[in-house]
């Protein structure tokens, strides 16, 4: 893929990250009823990937395991208001970006973070911020942008039509001051400044199509509401979960009440996701031609990905943060230069893998306490498919082979499902006695590796390794422990587990 570190010959590395984008309002995804052509063409000539997941399906937590490329169980990220602690580096840890600098490459962040601070670096050397659409007093970059033409930030409330239509309406905004059509032009013009300086690494953040679904009017013409398909029903198994579900949704960051969901009103609210994705695909198709302008395309990595899905009204729900299909299930491509691979997988594959095989493009190895390993299918060392996923959030742990995923939820629920013969996820099989090998094959892998992650994730606090109980120094007044622990500590005989 490229040569180590130094040489003048590591391509460039961009990674394209929508919010909140499921993978099958695609049209390479099979999605017939928008049109797609930019990502499209990624996928055309490139290795796209059919099973990907997002191990923790909430934006935080999907972020903060992609820059460490470490599980959230080690971390601690299990939900939005959680984050990497302030002296990670003293732990040994390092994100992707800070890895990317020292060997040569500028690396760049461009929209959405969700970085706490929201303006923090983490090891990004040029930032250009335009964060969540529903963070309306955050004074980032694109903030700035809208005031000096006279326009400012809007929640989504401020909308005709907005509760009415579960969170649908049309950006008051013109499509020049969207913030996708910011990030997107940011993003070109930082190719255009910096891009034949030498390699760069950047991240670009879409904040859609994210709610509120607020697509411009001019990027909903084409599609056909009638076209789109219906959302899996929900089920009486699961009433908990969608009440929940209900509540979250509730407070002022939102404020929609979804314990109606009409489908007319999920029908309306698909269409203006889908209106919301057709303007992230505008935008890519512009970064593509300023990397053809620039003479830079065949010399770039392009990976597409994003940080967890939608429900969009399937099982009665909005938004993420659960287990099922819709909420985990993201596209993922990768293009490399001159087409060199052009492939579909159906490896069983995670975002965070996203780590490794930028690092692996840029000729570096992931450091050994990753839990991120290089996609398969790219040419890179160390890349393999997966047995089974195990994912996590504050409120549940789940774990999926290919077929079967087992979830279990913190207030009790337990599910099995079986994704060959019940895609939809209507059939609660916990209990059924013809699955029970199954799930409990599931069970034991999910609480051993559960096991280990929480241990390892408690690394930093370890006194010892062996014994202590023979050193005559640590019998002396005023022993100090070492803290925190690294994870590179040459003492340890510690293997992190891939």
């Amino acid at each position: 893929m490229s040569d180590r570190p130094g040489s003048s010959h590591q391509p460039n590395l961009i990674f394209l990250m929508p919010d909140q984008l499921r993978h099958d309002f695609l049209g390479c995804y099979g999605a017939g009823f928008l049109s797609t052509p930019n990502i499209d063409r990624l996928s055309a000539e490139g290795v796209r990937y059919t099973r990907c997941y997002s191990g923790h399906p909430l934006c935080v937590p999907a972020r903060v395991a992609l820059l460490t490329g470490l599980h959230g169980l080690k971390t601690g990220v299990l939900d939005n208001g959680q984050f990497l602690r302030p002296d990670y580096q003293a732990m040994g840890l390092q994100t992707w970006p800070e890895l990317l600098n020292a060997a040569g490459y500028y690396t760049a962040a461009i929209g959405k973070m969700h970085f706490y601070p929201w303006d923090a670096r983490m090891g990004f050397q040029f930032r250009s911020i335009a964060e969540d659409k529903r963070w309306i007093h955050i004074r980032d970059d694109y903030d700035r942008a809208l005031r000096a033409q006279g326009l400012r930030k809007y929640h989504g409330s401020e909308c005709p039509g907005y509760f009415a239509n579960k969170g649908a309406v049309v950006s008051p905004l013109p499509w020049e001051a969207a913030v996708d059509h910011f990030v997107g032009g940011e993003a070109c013009a930082f190719i255009e400044r910096h891009g034949n300086e030498g390699p760069f690494a950047m991240m670009v953040g879409f904040p859609g199509p994210h709610c509120p679904y607020d697509p411009s009017p001019e990027f909903l013409n084409g599609i056909d509401p009638a076209q789109i398909p219906h959302a899996v029903p929900p089920t009486a198994a699961a009433e908990g979960l969608r009440l929940n579900n209900v509540e979250g949704n509730r407070l002022p960051w939102n404020g929609v009440d979804y314990s109606e969901f009409t489908p007319d009103q999920v029908r309306k609210v698909r269409t203006h996701y889908a209106g919301l994705v057709q303007q992230i695909d505008h935008e890519v198709g512009q970064i593509l031609e300023t990397l053809e302008r620039q003479g830079l395309l065949e010399k770039t990595v392009i990976v597409f990905s994003s940080d967890h899905g939608d429900y969009l009204g399937d099982h009665g729900m909005i938004g993420k943060g659960t287990f099922y299909e819709s909420s985990l299930h993201v596209p993922l491509i990768v293009r490399l230069p001159q087409s060199a691979q052009v492939e579909v997988r159906d490896d069983l594959v995670t975002l965070t893998d996203v780590t490794a095989t930028l690092l692996g493009c840029a000729g570096l190895d992931a450091p050994a306490y990753m839990d991120s390993r290089p996609l398969p299918g790219l040419g890179l060392p160390g890349a393999t498919s997966r047995d089974y996923i195990v994912g996590a959030t504050q409120g549940g742990w789940w774990i999926d082979d290919g077929r079967w995923r087992l979830c279990k939820y913190a207030g009790g629920e337990r599910f099995l499902f079986d994704g060959l013969n019940d895609p939809g996820e209507q059939c609660n099989r916990i209990d059924d006695p013809a699955c029970r090998e199954a799930r409990d094959t599931l069970d034991i892998a999910l609480t051993r590796t559960v096991m280990t992650y929480t241990a390892e994730g408690h690394f930093d606090h370890r006194v010892y390794f062996h014994d202590l109980s023979q050193d005559p120094g640590f019998g002396r007044e005023g022993w100090v422990r070492p803290f925190p622990r690294r994870v590179d500590d040459p003492q340890a005989r510690h293997q992190v587990s891939q």
